[in-house]
């Protein structure tokens, strides 16, 4: 049977043919901290041994975008419509040059975050729902979404105690605990970073509740140890590589 053309989002790219993009495309969704990264470096070397070619993506990871993107950060005076472009800008250059080539030589491409954490980002931040869903219509439908969903409860020891040090250090270009972004600093949520972080990944999560019913994610319960979620991944990914007949 020949494999499933794939789809955009919305109106798409008409430049791009998706007729011939024989790889898969798997994205691993989740919050800040809940361990995606470490997830996908284990999930990337399993694929590998199987003898998938592999290409691993991640937010703000753009050559052409990343170094920008951390230094309008770091002054930390973006408005919301310039915090969704610049991630909407990023997230482009990848998908035209990193994410459509790489699916064109048939690779597996794991995603560490798709547009969807981009959707949950910016509504938190008070940008139109509508809007934010036009903009990302180029953008091309995964094969799959595992969403590794935790609860605030479990999530904050994580952080704190520094256990996701790979994704932190690619978030926050360091690998301690709690950033400005990531709690949501800048919308005066709280009197200080903890309780600004606890207000914010709720509204996060609660975001992302709403994104698994509208796009139809793979639900992971991340709350399980590193060793269990991780079964749970591969089993959901051999079934898309490999479906029954």
């Amino acid at each position: 049977m020949a494999p499933k053309e794939k789809v955009f989002f919305g109106t798409g790219l008409p430049y791009i043919d998706t007729s011939d993009l024989a790889g898969k495309l798997i994205v691993i969704e989740g919050t800040d901290g809940v361990g995606r990264s470490t997830q996908i470096a284990e999930l990337k070397k399993w694929l590998e041994v199987k003898g998938h070619p592999v290409m691993t993506t991640g937010w703000t990871r753009s050559p052409l975008l990343g170094n920008a993107i951390d230094a309008a950060k770091a002054g930390h005076n973006l408005n919301v419509n310039t915090f969704s472009l610049l991630y909407l800008a990023d997230f482009a250059d990848r998908l035209e040059h990193e994410v459509l080539p790489a699916l064109k030589a048939g690779f597996v491409v794991l995603a560490d975050r798709y547009f969807y954490t981009a959707l949950a980002r910016s509504v938190v931040r008070g940008a139109d729902q509508d809007w934010i869903r036009r903009i990302y219509g180029f953008a091309l439908e995964p094969d799959v979404v595992f969403y590794m969903k935790i609860q605030i409860e479990d999530l904050i020891p994580r952080v704190i105690n520094g256990e996701n040090l790979i994704e932190h250090y690619w978030e926050s270009g360091s690998a301690e605990g709690m950033d400005y972004w990531e709690s949501g600093m800048d919308l005066g949520l709280g009197e200080d970073v903890y309780d600004s972080f606890v207000e914010y990944q709720k509204r996060i999560l609660t975001e992302f509740d709403v994104l698994v019913e509208e796009f139809g994610f793979s639900t992971v319960d991340a709350s399980l140890s590193f060793a269990e979620t991780n079964k749970v991944l591969k089993r959901g990914i051999a079934a898309i590589l490999d479906p029954e007949p």
